[in-house]
């Protein structure tokens, strides 16, 4: 059952925030690797984002205490629904260098699979088609290379989340900020340890290399 669902896009800190929230006891944290990495549980979320079949969020989130990035962003209205009782994280970030973020990494490994397809049916492909469906051509609209057209939806996205979700049970949190805000909203101690820092531009084009053969543009960190 979850208790804490981030609806933050992805590059808006949401592997930092994945660290956090296990290292405060609200793990293990359902993240995008979790899918790309684990051929079933693509499998299973192939199933709703390509396919159109009604999600069974219980079953896909089986396991999990806390969800953030991917999904979680995308399917906010629904996963929220779902759980109503779950605290509600939106992780968010200067548009601009948002926007620079995600187009100098994630996109551009979109654009590599769109121009140079995968072998059908391999990793690389089934998660190129599953991310392209939910993000590229799905939240975007086909059209995240036009910077204005982004920009608006990244916002407009945050202005969905933080209408729709009761203000005492909504943190909208930047995770420079550290761990103070999000203990308070959490009523956990802070820890005595540095707050993590994962997956700047290096190492998020590191890690993408590595997942389906440098094959996906996912929406993570």
């Amino acid at each position: 059952m979850l208790r804490l669902i981030n609806t933050g896009l992805g590059r808006t800190g949401t592997t930092s925030l994945k660290l956090a929230l296990e290292r405060l006891g609200y793990g293990p944290c359902s993240h995008m690797f979790d899918i790309v990495n684990d051929s079933d549980r693509l499998q299973q979320w192939e199933k709703v984002v390509c396919d159109g079949q009604r999600p069974d969020w219980e079953a896909l989130f089986h396991g999990f205490v806390s969800v953030a990035d991917g999904p979680s962003a995308v399917y906010h209205k629904e996963i929220i629904g779902a759980f109503p009782k779950a605290k509600v994280i939106l992780t968010v970030r200067d548009s601009e260098e948002w926007y620079r973020s995600t187009h100098d990494t994630l996109y551009q490994f979109a654009v590599r699979n769109r121009d140079n397809p995968p072998e059908p049916g391999s990793m690389p492909a089934r998660i190129y088609r599953f991310v392209n469906t939910m993000v590229w051509d799905g939240l975007f609209g086909g059209r995240f290379a036009d910077k204005g057209h982004a920009i608006r939806v990244f916002r407009r996205h945050n202005e969905a989340v933080a209408d729709s979700v009761a203000p005492d049970n909504l943190l909208i949190y930047d995770v420079q900020q550290g761990w103070e805000p999000l203990c308070a909203f959490l009523g956990v101690p802070v820890p005595t340890e540095d707050f993590p820092h994962a997956n700047d531009g290096g190492a998020m084009r590191r890690v993408i290399r590595e997942v389906g053969g440098g094959a996906a543009g996912v929406a993570t960190n």
